[in-house]
């Protein structure tokens, strides 16, 4: 005859039965609060030992079998007749975890909730919480933004995530220094607020044990105090940091190493330190790899230190062994150096021929970032960009509407030479970019118009839309900086509209109202370039210093000449002097800095490009200076080679001139 008893006498049965066949042993409360748990739910679960634990005490392996019952009841008889036949015990849930390992459960975990219902299952130590944060953030940064937001704000209102907290601040002095960092990585990463309790208490323990930090430890703690923000006891940790690096740098010997905390004291560092961090990488130079070289360049920019010597051995080693380096690196590179300020021409010119010479195995996009950043850098491409050029001509429709804005940026920025290809391109640029016209944004479509008219293109149809009240009611909405851009760029569109006077079906301009500000700040005149200007001309000619033109040109000296000083010099076409210019030629000189150049030459680049034009229009003879040419050298030879680029007809020698 079979007994029916409840699940709750079933459960108090089995209690009195593992009290009395281990009575030295003592359960845990963490063990009754699991086992209710678990008979809450409705799943009652049956903890049986078979025999009893002597084998275990003799050394013998006992394994263990969980049982459940669906039902409230069970049929008593026949649980004994099981636990007579078994041979496997039954163990208690939080001896059977201890089984597994929880580094293995917790690598199972695939949301931060998993993770927070596991931990409440074992007992919370200081590697295990510091554990389970890094875990949360690694499988939050596998998520994408979405599931991110859904997750986290699970995971915050999770009860277990705020025991977890506190878990942390107790057990924070007893962490080793590698898990005191982690932790307060991941918490910063995961959005706990900078100012909250736990985090603070991590930044205060840091500071009592940074003497404790190795250099990993330091690495990591680096990367949670880059993002937060100012604050006393983040400054602290900072500036012990710094002490504790610079005490240590002369026994540094791995170069990754040493990149790491340079990378990690950021822009922040004092110049002294950097300097000392710069003389312990270039004593280090032989072991640099390829790698190494790369992650120096990137490493610097993130520093905000531009050294010379040490960008120049690692861009001279990039150079030489480019084919080896991937698309991704060679971008971080070239923008690094953007970063930086810095130029080389070896790296730029390699990169550059690379690309050409392998161009089958880049997409549009590739090249085009390639483009774009050289453009940054003001380099030229030249090769690349009419390698570019053709096969962009053969399919211009698989551009984007994105690609064709920075084709067209790129293109007019550097002023680049289209020759037989000039009228291909820009009609291709423009039957595309108007196929896009009836979801162009205004400011788009402005930047689109901006760099064919500084091409010297004027298509109809973009130039329409973009007068249209509607588009410069948007434009002019626009607050701040955006609409100060804008007013600048449709002074460009109403310049060329007006100088250049294309063939257009209808007559159009641009508002007065749409142009903003018509006075720019006019820039400083170099006084030096003035009075050599006026010892060269001598009494022959006026020298003008700061002339604005068209309320938008500056010029930093007009020369006024008689004609007959400067032979050859004629007025442009459509030109209607004064008369009191009638009998004198104008020589417009431009103090030219390097930034309006390409780099390593002297063509000038978009902006610059379309000032000589419309100068020339406007019927003077602009002349480019080098400011950097002739900052450098005496005033005899400064005057000499003015003299050679204003009056070149003049250079001949004195006895061919009296023959003739």
């Amino acid at each position: 005859m079979s007994v029916r008893l409840t699940g709750e006498e079933v459960l108090r049965w089995v209690m009195r039965t593992c009290v009395q066949r281990l009575p030295s042993q003592h359960r845990p409360p963490q063990m009754h609060r699991s086992l209710l748990r678990e008979f809450d739910t409705g799943l009652t679960p049956i903890w049986r030992t078979a025999g009893s634990f002597q084998g275990r005490l003799a050394g013998q392996h006992v394994n263990t079998v969980r049982y459940y019952c669906q039902s409230k009841t069970q049929d008593l008889k026949a649980m004994e007749a099981e636990e007579h036949n078994s041979i496997q015990p039954v163990q208690s849930p939080v001896i059977q975890a201890k089984r597994v390992p929880f580094s293995d459960k917790l690598k199972e975990c695939g949301s931060p909730t998993d993770v927070l219902d596991l931990v409440s299952l074992y007992t919370a130590t200081s590697r295990r919480v510091s554990n389970c944060l890094t875990r949360i953030w690694c499988i939050n940064k596998t998520m994408t933004e979405e599931q991110q937001r859904v997750e986290l704000r699970l995971m915050f209102e999770h009860a277990g995530f705020e025991e977890l907290l506190n878990t942390i601040m107790l057990e924070a002095g007893r962490m080793r220094s590698l898990d005191l960092a982690y932790s307060l990585l991941a918490m910063v990463k995961l959005g706990v607020s900078p100012s909250s309790r736990v985090v603070q208490t991590l930044l205060r323990v840091s500071q009592e044990r940074l003497n404790d930090f190795d250099k990993k430890s330091l690495s990591v703690l680096a990367s949670g105090l880059e993002p937060m923000k100012s604050s006393p006891n983040v400054d602290a940790l900072k500036e012990g940091m710094r002490l504790i690096i610079e005490s240590r740098l002369p026994g540094i010997q791995s170069v990754m190493a040493l990149q790491t905390l340079m990378r990690h004291m950021g822009k922040d560092a004092p110049p002294p330190f950097k300097r000392k961090l710069e003389m312990k990488a270039l004593s280090m130079t032989e072991q640099f790899s390829l790698p190494n070289c790369q992650y120096m360049i990137s490493t610097l920019a993130t520093m905000g230190f531009c050294s010379k010597p040490l960008l120049d051995v690692c861009c001279t080693k990039i150079a030489d062994n480019v084919h080896g380096v991937p698309f991704v690196r060679l971008l971080t590179v070239l923008r690094s150096c953007r970063d930086l300020h810095y130029r080389n021409m070896t790296l730029f010119t390699a990169i550059s021929e690379y690309v050409v010479s392998t161009l089958d195995m880049w997409s549009n996009k590739q090249v085009i970032l390639f483009l774009s950043v050289f453009e940054d850098l003001g380099f030229c491409a030249t090769p690349l960009m009419d390698a570019f050029l053709e096969r962009v001509l053969q399919n211009p429709q698989v551009l984007s509407l994105k690609d064709v804005l920075v084709v067209l940026k790129i293109f007019s920025a550097l002023n680049h030479d289209l020759r037989e290809h000039r009228q291909g391109f820009v009609e291709s640029m423009t039957h595309v970019l108007q196929t896009y016209l009836p979801k162009m944004s205004s400011p788009d479509l402005l930047r689109a118009v901006v760099s064919l008219c500084m091409l010297g293109h004027f298509p109809p149809a973009p130039l329409q839309q973009l007068l249209q009240g509607q588009t410069l009611d948007e434009l002019r909405a626009a607050g701040g900086h955006a609409r100060v851009r804008s007013g600048r760029r449709l002074q460009i569109v109403d310049l060329c509209l007006r100088l250049d006077q294309p063939p257009l079906p209808q007559e159009l301009t641009v508002p007065s109202s749409a142009l903003g500000s018509m006075s720019p700040t006019e820039p400083t005149v170099n006084s030096g370039l003035v009075t050599t200007l006026r010892s060269v001309v001598g009494d022959t000619g006026i020298v003008q210093e700061g002339v604005l033109v068209e309320q938008f040109y500056f010029i930093d000296c007009l020369i006024s000449c008689p004609l007959q000083e400067t032979e050859g010099t004629t007025l442009s076409e459509g030109e209607a002097p004064q008369q009191e210019h009638s009998q004198r030629s104008r020589i417009a000189v431009i103090s030219t800095p390097l930034s309006s150049v390409c780099y390593g030459t002297s063509h000038p680049r978009g902006m610059l490009a379309m000032k000589l034009r419309h100068l020339k229009i406007l019927g003077y003879s602009p002349v480019m200076v080098m400011e950097n040419e002739l900052r450098s050298l005496p005033e005899e030879e400064r005057a000499a080679v003015l003299r050679a680029q204003i009056f070149p007809e003049h250079q001949r020698p004195p006895v061919e001139q009296k023959e003739e």
